[in-house]
């Protein structure tokens, strides 16, 4: 079967997954996906990544019991684009969660993209 919203789907298995409290797992393997979890693991929401030729294994990261995620949420969808000029890069949650944006420079946490100077494509916000 196939996903049309990949983003989406990477998204709903992790909070999947850490409402279960499951150790790790595993989600189809993608560049778009592989960018996303280097993200996640720069910033320390999860423990540890594997890419494989079709799969992507994440351990995910727990703070006494806690998952590291309180939340995620997909912000630009298929039927719905939201695009943001670098001046317009939301702080979220007061600047406790970050957002991964879609650039012309490739995929990049919010801090990053507005240090270069660029906008783009909203995918998520996590915190």
């Amino acid at each position: 079967m196939s996903v049309v919203d990949p983003i989406a789907d990477i998204l709903t298995r992790i909070r999947n997954a850490q409402m279960a409290l499951h150790e790790s797992m595993s989600v189809p393997a993608s560049k778009t996906k592989a960018a996303m979890v280097v993200i996640f693991k720069d910033e320390g929401y999860i423990q540890d990544f594997e890419i494989n030729e079709k799969t992507i294994d994440i351990r995910l990261k727990y703070q006494e019991g806690t998952p590291a995620f309180s939340g995620l949420k997909r912000m630009s969808k298929p039927g719905r684009r939201v695009y943001v000029r670098k001046a317009d890069i939301p702080a979220v949650q007061n600047g406790l969660g970050i957002c991964i944006l879609s650039t012309s420079k490739g995929i990049l946490e919010g801090g990053k993209a507005k240090e270069m100077g660029i906008g783009g494509e909203l995918l998520c916000e996590i915190w």
